[in-house]
């Protein structure tokens, strides 16, 4: 991939890599899609969502570079973008592990900077024992029909690391739809209700699920950017709340 250098204007189709990249290089972003919700002041055009980017617009603003990710961004967009003369820089992150590497190549070999001291924060974070939890857990991201975490996916890999068992994880879809009454019948100890891409609630989750519930942040579970550095914290205190009741 041919970059020019130093690589001035990039757009992020990736909501954690753009969080990730206003944090590490401040000004090269120049445009976003509408789930870029980090950070909270971002100041640039949106390009519409992950699955559907207007990709023309996109190629009008003339980037250096594009970052994508193959979970988040859908191959024909991609497609076009590159036979537009766009580079395209694809991420493919499924554990933590792989979300420091892949986080750590794009800032050296593709925006030519420093690795930041949140990315260090982050690892050290992380380099942390798993807790000797052992709960069996099940994570629902859609309800009406109901989606739940399964296997390869950053989240189960997050979920791993902080000591607890997916039950779905040796299913055979990343994303695997379940009837809820499930999350009893699979001996499910804790259901995590995360408040994103479903926005569960108090009010809005807990009710139909069967077993003991806690509401967990989305982005500490979902986002590979600076969040981490916080998110393993974040994720225990309620889980940790939920088993202590």
């Amino acid at each position: 991939m041919d970059l020019p250098r130093p690589v001035r204007r990039v757009v992020s189709l990736v909501p954690s890599l753009t969080e990730a990249i206003a944090a590490t290089a401040p000004g090269v972003l120049v445009a976003a899609t509408d789930w870029c919700t980090y950070p909270p002041d971002l100041s640039v055009p949106r390009v519409r969502g992950t699955k559907n980017p207007d990709w023309k617009a996109i190629v009008a603003l003339a980037p250096d570079l594009v970052v994508a990710n193959m979970e988040e961004n859908r191959e024909i967009d991609v497609r076009r973008m590159r036979d537009a003369g766009i580079a395209v820089w694809v991420t493919r992150i499924e554990t933590v592990d792989e979300a420091f590497a892949s986080m750590s190549r794009l800032f050296a070999e593709g925006l030519d900077v420093e690795e930041p001291e949140w990315l260090t924060e982050a690892q050290r974070a992380w380099a942390e024992p798993a807790p000797s939890l052992g709960v069996r857990v099940a994570v629902p991201v859609w309800r009406d029909p109901w989606f739940v975490v399964g296997s390869s996916t950053f989240a189960g890999d997050v979920l791993h690391r902080l000591g607890l068992v997916n039950v779905f994880a040796g299913s055979a879809e990343r994303y695997p739809k379940v009837d809820v009454s499930r999350l009893a019948s699979a001996d499910v100890d804790l259901v995590l209700l995360p408040d994103e891409p479903y926005a569960f609630t108090p009010a809005d989750g807990p009710e139909a699920v069967p077993v003991r519930t806690a509401l967990i942040s989305g982005r500490a579970l979902t986002w590979y950017g600076p969040s981490l550095r916080t998110a393993r914290d974040e994720l225990l205190r309620p889980i940790r709340a939920a088993l202590a009741a």
